[in-house]
């Protein structure tokens, strides 16, 4: 997994790998003439908790394959950082749809990845700050953007249910949005025959 990386470390990553590749090991020494002590740490800090270096030994890092290091950056990541959230949520709409399907019905794919999720209206910049330090793009009410990303939508209440480790919408509630759609015709009558509602 790697994740999106301020300019100054995709061109510390470049130097590292145009002079050692993937299989050449190297120190954090590499840039002391390039870059203050305070800086180095920085830098090396931020491409190893972004994935775009690794710990060979102690004191020796690679460079993450470049390829591999641009797919990272595409992977799904919401799903699990969402466990660590310390506020009240739901995924809602399509989102709850692809989980009491149990995805049956997939509303993503690497170009395009939207998960929608009610907040409540009083944590709004809770959930804001918290998808930010996760390097995870988030818009309130509408937005879009390539790969993955968060739709916010704040509620005064929230009422769900548990389902495969995370709050979702009702059955019901769910179940009636995918009703009301025709292109998830597919979803709803999954969702009908394996709970019983209708």
């Amino acid at each position: 997994m790697t994740i999106e990386i301020p300019q100054y470390g995709l061109k510390a990553y470049a130097l590292l790998y145009s002079k050692h590749g993937t299989s050449g090991n190297f120190k954090q020494s590499e840039l002391d003439w390039i870059v203050s002590g305070s800086m180095k740490k920085k830098i090396f800090s931020l491409l190893l908790r972004s994935g775009w270096i690794k710990k060979s030994t102690k004191q020796m890092y690679t460079c993450t394959n470049p390829s591999d290091a641009i797919k990272g950056l595409l992977e799904f990541r919401v799903p699990e950082i969402i466990k660590t959230a310390q506020r009240k949520y739901s995924f809602t709409q399509l989102s709850a749809v692809e989980i009491w399907s149990d995805f049956s019905y997939v509303q993503r794919g690497l170009e395009k990845s939207p998960y929608f999720i009610k907040v409540l209206r009083e944590d709004l910049d809770y959930w804001k700050k918290f998808w930010n330090k996760n390097r995870i793009s988030h818009y309130v009410e509408s937005g879009t953007t390539i790969g993955e990303y968060v739709i916010l939508i704040p509620v005064k209440k929230i009422d769900c249910e548990e389902k495969d480790g995370f709050n979702v919408d009702s059955l019901n509630e769910t179940f009636h949005y995918a009703k009301s759609q025709d292109i998830y015709d597919y979803a709803s009558t999954y969702i009908a025959k394996k709970y019983g509602v209708s």
